[in-house]
């Protein structure tokens, strides 16, 4: 098995030889460890770009702002409309492939703007086992993976984020993964969705994955059952009133806990 420190040192090297490089930045752990190594081997030549759309939360665009500035590296926002694309709109199973292509479209004109060849992102080798329709974009645009080159897993990449003063947070898909295959994509649909789970953080906090599932005048909780449970009689029943508030008739809790909606 090779170790930590060996895949880190391979991973460095590669970095350098690409002389400059695009990250596609969403101020999660795998994007924000990426991002500190790519800054520290290129250093000027590293650009992370984060996008702002409608499938993005306020919070987690504020979060990789913060991130970004803490690390030093150039961060430049961009703008992605989904919504001009009708594949994406009606919600498919693949729908996360147009959503990526959508993504990697707009960082090739970017990185085309400064001349660099390379774009990143944070994939890496515990990804593999995940239904990732995105993958195909990935290819497609000759995305590069360091992570998923140099065989780091997630366990690997939270190690690696400790010994660089990253800040772990839990994973948080876009905000249209939430809405069920199939059932149409609207931007009041993520709006609401984006309210229902800040809601949520509110009173369960933001270290643990959660999603607030849309199911029309449902809303359907995934969370680990001892989080619910942390809460008292009182504090159920506010943060009911406060999630009917926005517009659902029913508040539910999956026993099954988190799963990735690919998965189900």
């Amino acid at each position: 098995m090779i170790s930590l420190s060996k895949k880190y040192t391979v991973l460095k090297r590669k970095i350098l030889n690409l002389r400059a490089a695009v990250i596609a930045f969403s101020g999660g752990t795998d994007s924000s460890v990426l991002a500190k190594i790519v800054f520290d081997c290129l250093g000027k030549n590293a650009i992370a770009v984060t996008t702002k759309s409608a499938t993005y939360s306020s919070a987690d665009l504020k979060e990789a702002t913060k991130t970004a500035k803490l690390i030093g590296i150039r961060h430049i926002i961009i703008k992605t409309n989904e919504f001009k694309n009708k594949k994406f709109i009606s919600n498919p199973p693949g729908r996360c492939y147009w959503c990526k292509r959508e993504l990697f479209i707009k960082l090739k004109a970017l990185a085309g703007k400064y001349k660099i060849k390379n774009i990143l992102d944070g994939t890496n080798k515990d990804d593999c086992f995940d239904v990732r329709p995105g993958f195909a974009a990935n290819k497609e645009f000759n995305i590069i993976s360091p992570f998923l080159e140099c065989d780091l897993t997630k366990a690997d990449i939270k190690k690696l984020a400790g010994k660089l003063n990253i800040r772990q947070k839990s994973p948080n898909a876009c905000l249209a993964s939430r809405i069920p295959f199939c059932e149409k994509i609207t931007p009041e649909k993520l709006a609401k969705i984006e309210r229902a789970e800040n809601i949520l953080r509110e009173y369960l906090g933001d270290k643990n994955i959660l999603r607030a599932r849309d199911h029309g005048n449902i809303l359907r909780i995934e969370i680990e059952n001892k989080q619910w449970t942390k809460l008292g009689n009182s504090g159920i029943n506010n943060l009911i009133k406060k999630l009917k508030k926005i517009g659902y008739k029913y508040i539910t809790i999956d026993l099954e806990g988190y799963i990735p909606a690919g998965l189900r």
